[in-house]
């Protein structure tokens, strides 16, 4: 059987403490790209853009207006009490800046925002049901604030139809624990596009897990940052692709600050004709981060013809006194001498090929740590495989 697969790229750039050297590089800086509040600075994308390469700019037109005004999602909260505010809350907009277009458009598009506080010392457990209602794009905005010393698991959860943008601040403070996960389950027809913000101050840790099973267009892009020394960003990601389907997924850590760590796991399954996964870790490590420990791993799989993938890591170096970087990035189809060795020891094909995806999976989401995120993963994993069984005994 012979599979599309992508073009691996890769890519490791040492900027030396150099002068001379820095001019050569100047404008290929992923810290040098454009991040603003104000929309003239971003332009409608082409898909030349290297932002933009790998994405359909084509359907996605509407997501680039001066400002989106179609029908918003409804929003609950379960656990947790949702706070609904102006949008000159002096909170809002405190965490980066939007870096693309799309991002820049739902900054300027929306009234309203949903805010979720977990109060200093605190603990929560907590729910948001994101239900499409469909209609034209809007921009949804949503703010979480860990407080010092705080301890919470939010989870995020998006289904239904709908065309949204949406923007995600998460800010993290002094000693405060969060565990952030992000579901997207849409209805086949849906577009989403999401930008999450991430700010970790001194000591403080986040888990932030992005799990994408539906969607017609689904584009997750998070940008994480640090205040403070010991700061500790676990990125974690599962994706399942299906035909016609496409995913994209992008990350950015700015490591600015000395001895803070993150560490960024992603692995997505793909089937079907025109299943398109896109995966980009960029990590930039600055001057003024010494000690940092970075590392970032995507792994994809490929189980059909016609599915593409497209992984791209890249780390940046500006001091050699770190304590560790480093990237890994494959795709490859669906091993048959895996599934040969298991039918020699007497089991079925079925359960064979359900065995080998399951452990591909496995370790990935044995680290999410939300018992009913991991079953709901687990059980889109078996009827995606029921999917994939029965187009191979046709």
């Amino acid at each position: 059987m012979t599979t599309n697969l992508s073009t691996d790229h890769s890519r490791a750039q040492l900027v030396a403490d150099d002068p001379t050297f820095g001019k050569q590089v100047v404008g290929t800086s992923r810290g040098d790209r454009e991040s603003s509040f104000n929309l003239a600075d971003f332009t409608v994308p082409n898909g030349t853009e290297e932002d933009w390469r790998f994405t359909p700019v084509k359907e996605l037109a509407p997501f680039f207006a001066d400002k989106l005004e179609g029908t918003l999602p409804e929003v609950t909260a379960e656990g947790v009490e949702l706070e609904v505010v102006d949008r000159d809350d002096v909170r809002l907009g405190t965490i980066q800046a939007p870096g693309d277009r799309a991002a820049v458009v739902a900054w300027n598009s929306f009234e309203k925002a949903h805010v979720v506080t977990v109060p200093e010392n605190g603990q929560a457990e907590g729910l948001i049901k994101v239900t499409g209602q469909g209609g034209d794009p809007s921009a949804l905005h949503l703010f979480i604030e860990a407080e010092k010393n705080s301890n919470s698991t939010i989870v995020v959860s998006h289904d239904g139809s709908a065309n949204l943008s949406e923007t995600i601040e998460i800010d993290v403070k002094e000693g405060a624990n969060l565990t952030f996960v992000t579901v997207q389950e849409w209805e086949d027809d849906a577009i989403h596009l999401s930008n999450n913000r991430l700010r970790l101050a001194k000591d403080a840790s986040i888990r932030h897990i992005v799990v994408t099973l539906g969607g017609k267009i689904v584009r997750i892009t998070t940008d994480g940052e640090y205040t403070g020394t010991g700061g500790d960003m676990e990125l974690l990601g599962a994706y399942y692709t299906d035909a016609g389907q496409h995913q994209e997924h992008r990350l950015f850590v700015n490591h600015s600050v000395p001895d803070c760590r993150s560490n960024a796991t992603y692995k997505g399954a793909l089937q079907g004709k025109d299943a398109h996964a896109v995966w980009i870790g960029d990590v930039l490590i600055d001057v003024t981060a010494t000690g940092t420990d970075t590392y970032e791993l995507n792994r994809n799989l490929v189980l059909t013809e016609g599915a593409k993938a497209d992984s791209v890591p890249n780390l940046e170096i500006k001091t050699g006194e770190i304590e560790g970087a480093g990237h890994a990035s494959a795709t490859g189809r669906f091993d048959d001498e895996q599934l040969f060795y298991l039918q020699a020891r007497g089991i079925p094909e079925d359960v064979a090929r359900r065995l080998v995806v399951r452990g591909f999976f496995a370790s990935l989401i044995n680290q999410i740590g939300v018992p009913a995120v991991q079953e709901k993963l687990m059980e889109a994993i078996e009827v995606e495989l029921d999917e994939t069984m029965a187009g191979v005994q046709a």
